[in-house]
């Protein structure tokens, strides 16, 4: 940081790991290897970067801060396995990108690994989950610790949405270790976890409209304190067809969101779908 003048910018989010046990670990719960490749979003200073290539048959590293890409192409000149691009990981069209730089002879599908921005972290999980032709085989993400217990929380539970529901849709979710702040320049004011999604063959639910599944989850916990025959008819529908609907689908309207598995969603939107046909 010093020899490039790079200071963290706080308007990206930027903390850098400095521990290398902590990078080791992320590796090793990414579990790639030679035939694998591997996107990392962030790469930052290049240091987990510099493990997955050592690691991975490729690493596709997408940075959005311009100004860290010279001291990246020093550090990582000696990574003949690398692709650094200049790219935002919420605006790029990640399968085509992946499907013009892909190397040859490696497995089909790809892992993505990252130490991520917190404020990015739920859009950036949620293009992953949400769209099923992404053929992404596993999830190693850094974030707060707080959001990877959200992601395994139980109907009922205040740590319970859309995220939670998305997560268990397309994945199972294991926390794999926790990070204290000391290993990350600037220290960010929150613990932080390393949380592994492994992609399920198929999902637990099939719901008839996948679109409308997800943007029924989320329509219901836009408005996650008012009754689902409230917030629904507010995004959905009239409120006489919502409740027919919830009928149907022997949901009661005064419950809420939150207390919806992912079977009474798809049961949910399924009914929907009938009534917008």
């Amino acid at each position: 940081m010093q020899a490039h003048q790079i200071s963290a910018k706080k308007s990206l989010g930027q903390n850098f790991i400095i521990e290398p046990q902590v990078i080791a670990n992320i590796v090793a719960a990414a579990g790639c290897d030679a035939q694998d490749l591997v996107l990392e979003i962030g790469p930052g200073l290049g240091s987990l970067t510099q493990a997955l290539c050592a690691a991975a048959g490729q690493v596709i590293a997408l940075e959005i801060d311009q100004s860290l890409l010279p001291a990246l192409r020093q550090s990582l000149a000696d990574c003949p396995n690398l692709l650094l691009l200049h790219a935002d990981a919420l605006q790029t069209d990640l399968q085509q990108l992946l499907a013009e730089h892909r190397a040859g002879n490696l497995r089909p599908g790809f892992l993505a690994v990252a130490n991520l921005p917190y404020y990015i972290t739920t859009p950036l999980l949620l293009r992953f989950l949400e769209q099923p032709a992404l053929p992404w085989r596993r999830l190693v993400f850094m974030v707060q610790k707080e959001l990877a217990e959200r992601m395994q929380a139980a109907p009922g539970s205040k740590d319970y949405g859309a995220l939670s529901l998305a997560v268990q849709y397309r994945a199972q979710a294991r926390l794999a270790f926790s990070v204290p702040p000391s290993v990350f320049v600037p220290r960010p004011k929150v613990a932080s976890a390393v949380i592994v999604l492994e992609r399920l063959e198929a999902p637990p639910v099939q719901p008839q409209d996948e679109e409308l599944f997800f943007k029924l989850i989320r329509a219901g916990f836009n408005q996650r304190r008012k009754t689902l025959a409230n917030s629904l008819s507010a995004a959905f529908l009239d409120k006489p067809r919502i409740m027919a609907a919830l009928a149907a689908a022997q949901i009661e309207p005064s419950r809420r969101a939150e207390t919806l598995t992912l079977n009474d969603f798809a049961r949910l939107a399924d009914e929907i779908k009938k009534l917008t046909e």
